[in-house]
């Protein structure tokens, strides 16, 4: 038996590693708990062990811990640079990105991620396949099966955290997308089934899978098994393509835990809302309770620009149903490479999402923050609801687009209300009452006998 190199490998043999303190720490669960949950596949905490000696922060992803987000960022060969893509992650792990996938596609691919990896601390994830097809000028059909290997090794000594694969999308898949709307909206997808259709030949990611297993395992880099035939709209929802291919990446799971590797499955983009709980419910039965990573969903078609609503819609369901990490969905999708601005509108609004989520999933500590901004909202502490707002800039300058001065940092009151109509300051009032006046309770009395004595005369 070969010596044991991953968490869950570690975690099965009963060792509880420094990373599993780490996560246990900030997800309120005792390290058992997430010894216990990783051993069984249904938590990873992605840490390939080279960033992990360059400074990452452990972290878990799975049901039993807090629902986490996504930022993707990454250039393309049309626009973005070295300094604009790290403006955009940094900006993303400010607002509370807890990964950020680097997407690139386009040029100085290699400079761009060893500068992203060198300088934070969260996971960092990649598709592999984009830096490939670069290599090969863009023709997919000059892969094989080689390239892609090297290409993994080549990202996993880079200290690549996971990578997205889409080793489930197969041949005898493609002819159920004909009728489809939107067809293969996965870039991913889309390559591997055109080179399958170019060499009339199985999924070498699928054929190959074992082999990436081992280069994946020497480094601990956790599979994010990518849906390539995922729905692109509504009208392509729960398909028989998607779940055709969600029963493969099952098939996967269960082969990845028996290399010893970690896995969490990726899930589908469009679903109409009385759609999510079913899909999600359908991913845990299928991948045996391994971590569901999904995009979106977008739970409606009609708001280009507008993209981060409907799709923070369908995360808030999907996380509060049992997904473990949602995707954020920028302003942008569909429409261009997004900017710092829409990278911030998409992390905002994901992360109301999967705190949403973790209230309803009544996760350990989730509800403190919302007590908190709560007291600080009733006494009138607008400093403090500043402080503990997910994006303390945005709040305090709308309080101050009407009243900027500091002296009103301590009023008791809105721009909304003014001084007289204030609801808080009127409860405020009404306690005062009570207490230089009367009890609450000898108030209750009084209103007990008066609604009593109101009722007898309606009686009669």
């Amino acid at each position: 038996m070969p010596d044991a190199i991953t968490q869950l490998e570690r975690a099965r043999a009963g060792e509880i590693t420094a990373e599993m303190e780490r996560a246990a720490l900030r997800e309120g669960l005792t390290s058992k708990q997430v010894l216990d949950e990783v051993a069984a596949g249904h938590m990873v905490i992605p840490a390939n062990t080279v960033h992990l000696a360059s400074g990452l922060d452990p972290m878990a992803i799975g049901i039993e811990a807090r629902c986490k987000i996504n930022a993707n960022i990454g250039n393309s060969a049309v626009t973005s640079s070295l300094d604009g893509e790290l403006e955009k992650v940094r900006d993303a792990i400010r607002f509370g990105a807890d990964t950020c996938m680097d997407l690139s596609t386009g040029k100085d691919i290699d400079v761009i991620r060893k500068a992203i990896i060198d300088s934070v601390s969260v996971p960092i994830g990649t598709v592999p396949m984009y830096q490939m097809l670069e290599q090969l000028g863009g023709e997919i059909e000059e892969m094989r099966p080689e390239h892609f290997l090297d290409m993994v090794e080549h990202q996993a000594r880079q200290g690549v955290d996971y990578m997205t694969v889409h080793c489930g999308t197969l041949l005898e898949h493609l002819h159920l997308t004909i009728n489809r709307v939107t067809g293969i909206v996965s870039r991913g997808g889309s390559l591997i089934a055109k080179w399958m259709m170019a060499h009339r030949k199985q999924n070498p990611f699928y054929t190959h899978f074992e082999d990436l297993c081992e280069i994946m395992r020497q480094y601990d880099v956790t599979w994010s098994l990518g849906d390539g035939l995922r729905p692109g709209s509504i009208a392509d929802a729960s398909d028989e393509a998607q779940f055709a291919e969600l029963d493969v990446l099952g098939e996967l799971v269960e082969r990845s835990w028996a290399c010893g590797t970690q896995v969490m499955v990726e899930g589908p983009g469009h679903i109409p809302m009385h759609e999510i709980g079913m899909n999600v419910q359908r991913q845990i039965d299928a991948c045996k309770g391994a971590p569901f990573y999904v995009l979106g969903p977008l739970v409606t078609d009609i708001a280009p620009g507008y993209d981060h609503i409907t799709s923070a819609i369908g995360a808030a369901i999907a996380g509060w149903s049992g997904a473990s990490m949602l995707c954020y969905v920028t302003p942008k999708e569909h429409l261009g490479l997004p900017n710092r601005e829409d990278v911030r509108n998409g992390v905002i609004a994901y992360k109301i999402s999967a705190h949403a989520a973790d209230l309803a999933r009544q996760r350990p500590g989730a509800q403190d923050r919302d007590d908190a901004l709560s007291r600080a909202r009733f006494a009138f502490d607008w400093n403090e609801q500043f402080r503990l707002s997910l994006d303390p800039e945005t709040a305090r300058r709308m309080h101050d687009e009407t009243l900027p001065e500091e002296t009103f940092k301590s009023s008791h009151f809105c721009s909304m209300c003014g001084p007289k109509y204030c609801s808080m300051k009127i409860t405020e009032e009404i306690r005062e009452m009570a207490d230089s006046d009367t009890s609450l309770i000898e108030i209750t009395d009084l209103g007990e006998k008066q609604t009593s004595s109101q009722q007898q005369k309606e009686n009669r």
